[in-house]
């Protein structure tokens, strides 16, 4: 069992306290639900202070919007219960779609303005003339609860959101230090792949910290920019590393020793990288760009010439020169970015690699479980409506709205049914731990004092539980709903028949939600990795068939962010299971080879253009239907292109055709033979990596 550090207990009082402050300004400025407002702070309290106040914009906004949607819906439809049930489903699953597509922590603000408005409608729906009070007293309430949330997080140990992006991004750039000195040595197996993949996890959790930044009061609040910059250059470091690993391994295999100055330049890099603690003197920033520019020249010089009598030898080492440089490239740019923002610097050093040379800041959309997630969340919810409208059950509306909530709330995860029973469970929990309170404690209450003190014990504890992860969604659910369940108003009046029968609705809308969720679109971690890899197939057949030039910086942000993506699944699964040994990095490399490929066959020969085009095609067919690549024959198609590439006259065009080849030919062949003009391979004897 983990036992709450101190920094916890710290977080927990601090909410508990903000939470007691806004239902003391509730009671004294005697709005209706104050609960509203202590449920709020616990919703919208995080460990890093910008974060709590980002999500607190984005609340109110949310709140308002689903307010105004119930104000103008309910008063309209109120006679026709059929339509407003309909509609109000409608709104919550089109809110829900949207959000499920932002993927960012600005997507609580659709999300939120959905159920929102189900929270007021559903209420209203029987006395329609009490709507614009319900939106505005919820409204205020909510607004006071982040404001006490915001203001207690901000004043007492505020805890920055820039300090733990800097730690997160000097840790990575660390971790990526030391990987880079396992590729300069041929290491390119099982481990390391499983390596460069956790750091795409790694860095995505760094984009997501960085989206709070713009609410942060740290020095590094303005350099959001140059996180986002440093995140995609980190990014584009792994499928460059796997490369240079690759590369390396094939020169390594062939028994014979590395060029001398190649072996020279790759000694030097090696003591370039820095795997420890950065420094940001500016001296040495200013002698780590010297380093870096000798090693440009020292690169170059290892580079071999390529004609028509080269053999597969140099190609491969003028594949993995072009590598060296663009690793050399996007390290001075994370040192540089990593500078900048730790020196509060507006503007970087100049940077070597440009977005439309490198990538751009895309994020994958997967429109169709967005679809399933918003489907299922308006049939959770007529079915709870149907359910209370024939049964005549007085307290059933909190069904629908619950149901809502549990939709909404957990339809980013993959099966969002066990987080779903889970809040359920923890709800029945403090539905239990509440009758205590407003049954057997609260009658002996008298004033604001004591009655801090009496929740003090139960919400100290549960907002320890919130602050750590493993914990928190039992911490959050028991804390949450056990402040709307508790009903703190001016007044006491708590009547068992009331609380036994809402509390009982509530419940039961969880668990319908649960069902439907499970019936409609729960899927499993592995289902969502093989999804994921099919839409990076699709995405690598578009580049092979398009006729227009692909968009290069569009393409490799866009794999890369999927990378992001499949790195907590891939984590999630077994140590043994057969998707983890995947070298997904290999089909990002043959689809950035893809689209230099397909730039460079207008200015090759017409046999050449021909050749090309021949093995495109067959790219294509096999990332779009799943053919393997030795029935499709495409060793042969790439040998027969990179004959024809070599005869080429030498041009720019010719080196970029035949390092796109190499690279395409070791991602798709790792176990292949050596190319060779006049021993053509054996489709049949090829392992591939594309299956």
């Amino acid at each position: 069992m983990t036992v709450p550090s101190g920094r916890d207990w710290l977080f927990s009082v601090k909410t508990f306290a903000a939470a007691m402050l806004a239902v003391y300004i509730g009671l004294l400025t005697s709005l209706p639900r104050p609960y509203w407002a202590m449920a709020t702070v616990y919703i919208c309290s995080q460990p890093l202070s910008g974060a709590t106040r980002s999500k607190g914009v984005y609340r109110v906004i949310g709140t308002c919007m689903g307010a105004t949607a119930a104000i103008v819906l309910v008063p309209s439809l109120a006679n026709a219960p059929v339509l407003l049930v309909g509609a109000l489903a409608l709104w919550v699953a089109g809110c829900l779609y949207v959000s499920l597509l932002d993927r960012s922590p600005r997507s609580y603000t659709f999300m939120l303005g959905g159920y929102t408005a189900a929270l007021i409608g559903f209420p209203a729906a029987t006395d329609p003339g009490s709507i614009w009070d319900l939106a505005l007293a919820r409204s205020e309430e909510i607004t006071l609860g982040i404001l006490c949330a915001s203001l207690v997080s901000s004043l007492v140990f505020p805890r920055s959101v820039g300090d733990v992006v800097a730690a997160r991004a000097n840790t990575w750039l660390g971790d990526g230090a030391r990987l880079a000195l396992d590729a300069l040595t041929g290491r390119g197996g099982t481990e390391t792949r499983r390596d460069l993949i956790r750091l795409a996890g790694d860095a995505a959790e760094i984009d997501m910290l960085a989206t709070h930044l713009a609410y942060d009061t740290s020095r590094i609040r303005d350099a959001a920019h140059h996180v986002l910059a440093l995140r995609l250059r980190m990014l584009m470091l792994l499928p460059v590393l796997s490369s240079i690993a690759d590369r390396l391994t094939v020169l390594r295999a062939q028994g014979d020793d590395l060029p001398p100055k190649l072996a020279q330049a790759i000694e030097r890099l090696r003591g370039w990288i820095r795997p420890g603690p950065p420094s940001f003197a500016e001296e040495e920033r200013i002698a780590g760009e010297a380093d870096a520019e000798h090693l440009r020249v020292a690169i170059a010089e290892a580079e071999p010439m390529l004609d028509q009598h080269s053999d597969w030898t140099a190609a491969v080492t003028a594949s993995l020169t072009l590598r060296l440089r663009e690793f050399v490239d996007l390290a001075s740019d994370c040192r540089a970015l990593r500078h900048s923002i730790a020196t509060g610097r507006r503007r970087p050093a100049p940077l070597r690699v440009e977005p439309q040379a490198g990538a751009l800041a895309l994020r994958h959309r997967d429109h169709a479980m967005a679809l399933l997630s918003a489907v299922g969340v308006a049939i959770a919810i007529v079915l709870c409506c149907t359910f209370w409208i024939q049964s005549g059950w007085p307290d059933g509306s909190a069904a629908p709205m619950m149901a809502a909530v549990a939709c909404c709330f957990f339809a980013a995860q993959d099966d969002p049914v066990p987080a779903i029973l889970q809040f359920a469970n923890y709800t029945g929990v403090a539905v239990v731990l509440m009758a205590v309170y407003q049954f057997a404690i609260f009658p002996l209450v008298h004033d604001f004092e004591i009655l801090v003190l009496v929740l003090a014990p139960m919400f100290l504890i549960v907002g320890t539980l919130i602050s750590m992860p493993k914990t928190a969604g039992r911490g959050l659910a028991i804390a949450a709903n056990g402040s709307t369940v508790l009903a703190l108003q001016s007044t006491y009046g708590a009547d068992f028949n009331s609380y036994a029968n809402s509390n009982l609705s509530l419940i039961l809308g969880m668990y319908a939600a649960a069902i439907v969720t499970r019936l409609v679109r729960s899927v499993g971690a592995e289902w969502a990795i093989r999804r994921l890899i099919w839409s990076g197939r699709r995405t690598i057949a578009a580049a092979a068939d398009r006729r227009d030039p692909a968009n290069r910086a569009r393409f490799a942000g866009l794999m890369l962010d999927r990378l992001g993506l499949l790195a907590p699944r891939l984590a999630a699964l077994d140590t043994n299971h057969a998707l983890r040994d995947r070298d997904i990095l290999a089909h990002i490399r043959i689809g950035l080879n893809v689209i230099d490929l397909r730039g460079a066959r207008s200015a090759l020969t017409l046999p050449a253009q021909e050749a090309v085009k021949a093995l495109l095609k067959s790219l294509a067919r096999v990332y779009r239907t799943g053919l393997e690549v030795s029935d499709a024959g495409l060793i042969g198609r790439l040998d027969a292109a990179l004959g024809q590439v070599l005869s080429c006259d030498e041009a720019p065009a010719k080196r970029t055709a035949l390092l796109a080849l190499v690279g395409i030919r070791r991602g798709l062949f790792p176990e292949a033979p050596p190319y060779s003009p006049d021993q053509p391979s054996n489709p049949g004897q090829i392992e591939s990596a594309a299956a």
